[in-house]
């Protein structure tokens, strides 16, 4: 038996070393379910891939703002979003940026399990 499936949304943190260049690396994913309450994010940086791409990079910060990324989906109190909703926080993490770590376009789905559907997303989209 199948459960309630509702919409969410989700995006792929990617990290483009070097922003002029253009190339980048799948490093995370945000998940966002209105209907029930969720907001997450998963994160892992393959270092040999980044290596590929830059040489110079550092891996250390470079995860430091992942993990900063994921601090503002699981603490309402972290970041520049601080105070505001959930869909709030989902958008201002989801906004273009030029930055070593971007957000991906936003896409959608059905779920009965968002916190499942952010492993499976990692699995599917960022792991090697």
């Amino acid at each position: 038996m199948t459960g309630r499936r509702y919409p969410f949304e989700y995006a792929v943190l990617r990290v483009v070393p070097r922003v002029e260049r253009g190339e980048a690396i799948n490093a995370g994913v945000l998940v966002y379910c209105h209907r029930l309450d969720y907001l997450g994010s998963l994160v892992h940086l393959d270092h040999d891939r980044l290596r590929a791409l830059d040489p110079s990079a550092d891996p250390e910060a470079i995860t430091s703002v992942l993990r900063s990324v994921a601090g503002v989906c699981a603490d309402p109190a972290v970041g520049p979003a601080a105070g505001q909703g959930l869909g709030q926080r989902f958008r201002w993490l989801t906004a273009p940026k030029s930055t070593v770590v971007q957000p991906g376009p936003v896409h959608t789905g059905l779920t009965t399990d968002p916190a499942a559907e952010t492993e499976r997303l990692l699995r599917l989209l960022v792991l090697p």
